[in-house]
């Protein structure tokens, strides 16, 4: 496998803290990757800068891609807004979906931002949330779907445009534990399928457990980087050759 996103000496700073010292990370193409550790450790900041939604006060971070190497620190803001768009895809804790969308319109948003004909992008969208069980539910607004249904509404939109990079924050946070798992199944399971890369903040130690790798901060700092003593694959789903990007 070949690294997909490499940081050097990532190095970010708040008020009266810093958030990230001087860290080298790197992820390969394909792999799970759970980041972990206390509050205030760096975890979401990490994620951030990797995914170009801050940028750090030092150090790089780039992304291979076919065009060649990317340094997301030369990228202007608009540069950076297409790359999340087109390269990046986002399952944030609650959602952050758009509560006046309908699934349907929620996931074929992220399609119709990037230039795809609103026909194509309906139809890619209603395949996706096809193969994350909600058919039928494609006219649903949020309000009418489960934490766990609309946590698949964001994993469908994440990963619909082919992004080839998966970026979750406390994906599972706001579900109890069967729901969670059943979350991480979909969102494990349809990763892989597409021979994504997953990068997961986490306080899970249950949903670490079912990554690849697990990256432990603290102070801003890599303090373990390994595969996680138990990694049990995810339940096995039929996406039936669903996925249209």
């Amino acid at each position: 496998m070949n690294a997909i996103l490499h940081a050097q000496q990532l190095t970010k700073h708040y008020p009266g803290s810093i958030a990230l010292d001087h860290v080298d990370f790197t992820a390969l193409a394909g792999e799970s990757i759970a980041i972990i550790g206390p509050s205030g450790s760096g975890k979401t900041t990490l994620l951030h800068c990797l995914a170009g939604i801050l940028r750090p006060d030092a150090g790089s971070v780039t992304l291979a891609s076919q065009a060649g190497t990317i340094d997301l620190g030369t990228l202007p803001d608009a540069g950076l807004s297409r790359l999340r768009r087109e390269e990046f895809g986002f399952v944030f804790q609650q959602g952050m979906l758009l509560p006046e969308l309908t699934a349907l319109e929620n996931v074929a948003l992220a399609l119709m931002l990037n230039g795809t004909d609103r026909r194509t992008s309906e139809s890619r969208a209603a395949d996706w949330l096809g193969a994350l069980g909600l058919a039928g539910m494609e006219q649903r607004r949020l309000g009418e779907l489960s934490g766990g249904q609309v946590q698949r509404v964001a994993i469908a939109r994440a990963q619909v445009t082919g992004a080839r990079v998966v970026f979750a924050d406390e994906p599972t946070g706001a579900l109890d534990s069967a729901t969670s798992s059943e979350v991480l199944n979909v969102l494990l399971g349809s990763v892989a399928a597409n021979g994504r890369t997953l990068l997961v903040v986490t306080h899970d130690p249950n949903v670490a457990a079912r990554c690849g790798r697990i990256v432990e901060l603290r102070d801003g700092r890599i303090v373990a980087d390994s595969a996680p003593p138990v990694a049990p694959a995810a339940a096995p789903i039929n996406f039936k050759g669903a996925f249209n990007v």
